[in-house]
């Protein structure tokens, strides 16, 4: 009597618990590598209020303003570039002007309550303005939704009618980023779903929430163009506040007569005299610092830039947009995961003859590893079976192309089987586990075995 011992519980080993670990960590790390990569790109492609060359007049990259001062000039309106905020708010004092301010938050803290204090009848223009400026104008507007991207829309959008002229006269506009909220009972005309307002205030205050209707890049856009020059256009005269940077502290002076006035601070900011008139102050080099008190000969107060000369740059940078460069990068980094994932090269395998000669038992050990490495039991069922017929086909007197229905008879008649069961050993389907793979072996070799020793069919090298 044969005693039956059950077999101990397979074990999964700890290499195939890793790789299935790894098989989530993968994709979920690609997955937040291309999402750290979106985030990158979108921040390099929007533009930055502090950066050289942001919405001034003088400057002809995609972020600055050339193409509006052009079409404003176009128009009949003065445009005047002042790159200090004082200087600035006094050019606009000799009567009704606009005051466009394209960087609100680069404007210092102690300066941004002076920017309303404009004659009567002017207008003051404010690009994507913080909290922190609204507050410090006292104005009675608050950010509401922050968009991911500048969207192009009607004035009326929000199914609210828009009642600023302008805005109606543009239509659609790409202003829908920022949007500013104003409290119940405030007589704030509102256009492209906030993204647009205006408050009748001390002065009054346009306030848009996105940069691209006045930009280069954008301004032929839908209706920008219209919008651009409708909001600074008009028969009042444009001062074009061009900041490099944030502005400096402004200092009092000690005027003996009159209230105190301006003085200049380190970095240029402007002056008055007792009497109000434009003071000395500047860069270094202009008015106060310069023997007499003059200007040069030629200097209208702009700085280097005022030639609209812009830094060289490459110009295969400017050949493609920004979006094509981030999708390469995108691309590199995904090819390059790959190849490190496969830890291969890409493409098929080329055979290369072996510098050494291997053992037949280090192959077959190193293939199984391969297979089992890589969970292919197809691949090594189908191996062991063409084994097993070649091995069987010369033993039959059965030519290679024999067959297999015809085969698995032969087979099973000698080996007193079933033809199915023969059928199913030497083309069924793939084993499901491991196990199932090892029974096949068995099997497989236990026909072969039993077949080759059959006597009625000797080969080479067996007693006759």
């Amino acid at each position: 009597m044969t005693a039956t011992v059950a077999a101990p519980p397979a074990v999964q080993p700890p290499h195939r618990r890793a790789r299935r670990r790894h098989r989530m960590l993968i994709p979920l790390g690609l997955a937040l590598l291309l999402i750290v990569a979106t985030l990158v790109a979108h921040a390099v492609d929007q533009p930055d209020p502090a950066d050289r060359g942001f919405l001034s007049p003088v400057a002809t990259g995609d972020d600055g303003g050339s193409r509006l001062a052009e079409a404003l000039r176009g128009q009949g309106v003065t445009v005047r570039r002042e790159t200090d905020t004082l200087r600035a708010l006094l050019a606009a004092r000799p009567g009704p002007a606009t005051l466009f301010v394209p960087a609100p938050d680069l404007v210092h803290p102690d300066t941004v309550t002076a920017l309303d204090d404009l004659p009567a009848g002017s207008r003051l223009v404010l690009v994507d303005p913080s909290r922190r400026v609204l507050a410090g104008l006292g104005l009675p507007l608050t950010p509401d939704d922050r968009r991911w991207a500048t969207r192009a829309t009607s004035p009326d959008a929000d199914d609210r009618p828009c009642a600023l002229p302008e805005a109606a006269r543009a239509g659609t506009a790409a202003a829908d980023r920022q949007r500013y909220a104003a409290p119940a009972g405030q007589s704030a005309t509102r256009c492209y779903a906030g993204g647009l307002v205006r408050v009748p205030w001390r002065t009054e205050v346009v306030v848009i929430g996105a940069s691209d209707p006045f930009r280069n890049d954008r301004i032929d856009e839908y209706g920008n163009r219209a919008l651009a020059t409708g909001l600074l256009g008009g028969p009042r005269p444009l001062v074009w506040l061009d900041l490099d940077g944030p502005a400096p502290a402004p200092t009092f002076g000690d005027g003996t007569e009159g209230p105190p006035a301006w003085s200049p601070s380190p970095g240029g900011s402007a002056g008055t005299t007792g009497d109000g008139q434009p003071g000395s102050g500047g860069r270094p080099g202009q008015g106060a610092d310069r023997p007499g008190g003059g200007q040069r000969e030629g200097d209208d107060g702009a700085d280097d830039r005022a030639d609209g000369r812009q830094p060289q740059q490459n110009p295969l940078w400017a050949a493609f947009p920004v979006w094509f460069w981030a999708l390469l990068v995108q691309l590199a980094l995904a090819g390059l995961l790959v190849v490190l994932w496969r830890a291969r090269r890409l493409g098929p395998p080329v055979p290369e003859p072996l510098p050494v000669t291997v053992r037949s038992a280090e192959t077959v050990l190193g293939r199984a590893r391969l297979y089992r490495r890589a969970g292919a039991r197809g691949p090594a069922a189908e191996t062991l079976r063409a084994a097993a017929r070649d091995r069987l086909l010369p033993r039959l007197n059965l030519p290679p192309d024999t067959p297999s229905d015809e085969v698995a008879a032969r087979v099973a008649a000698l080996a007193g089987l079933d033809p199915d069961r023969a059928a199913d050993l030497l083309h069924g389907d793939e084993p499901a586990t491991d196990r199932e793979l090892l029974e096949l072996a068995r099997e497989l070799d236990r026909l072969t075995r039993t077949v080759a020793t059959r006597p009625d069919h000797p080969n080479e090298g067996d007693t006759r």
